[in-house]
């Protein structure tokens, strides 16, 4: 088995998703999601379509009413409902996707992040052993750069 995270990337966009390797779950996170904006209902579509081999149809996606404007409580995907499950009281860093018969937890790094820190976050995020809370894993390129001294 592997231990490489699983990617998804087109040639002309950066990555946006990665998964760590399936296995033994660790840490706080699955992997890591860079959604393009703040709409999580235009955002979900292809997402989804990337998460069903892995965990098949995605019933309900729960998320933090904190840090998504307001969403509809169902989301018709691909011919299929989702359910909305926004809580205020759920990390605003982190969605869970829910299927039949796993959840993956995703950290979300900010739509309005610079590629390279989304990068590290993301690459950080689905190495298989990586243990880091989602603060830590959302701020990985400031706390590896060397400190600037003036």
């Amino acid at each position: 088995m592997s231990s490489e995270p699983t990617t998804s990337v087109t040639p002309a966009e950066p990555r946006r998703l990665c998964l760590k390797a399936d296995g033994p779950p660790t840490g706080f996170v699955d992997g890591a999601w860079w959604p393009g904006s703040r709409d999580l209902a235009a955002e979900l579509p292809a997402v989804m379509a990337e998460l069903s081999t892995r965990v098949g149809r995605v019933e309900r996606v729960a998320y933090s009413l904190d840090a998504w404007p307001i969403t509809p409580r169902k989301i018709r995907i691909e011919g299929a409902v989702v359910r909305m499950a926004g809580f205020h009281t759920l990390d605003a860093d982190i969605v869970q996707m829910i299927g039949a018969q796993r959840t993956l937890t995703l950290l979300v790094v900010p739509p309005d992040t610079d590629q390279q820190t989304a990068r590290d976050a993301l690459t950080a995020a689905s190495r298989a052993d990586n243990t880091d809370d989602v603060e830590a894993l959302l701020h990985t390129r400031a706390a590896s750069e060397p400190a600037r001294t003036s």
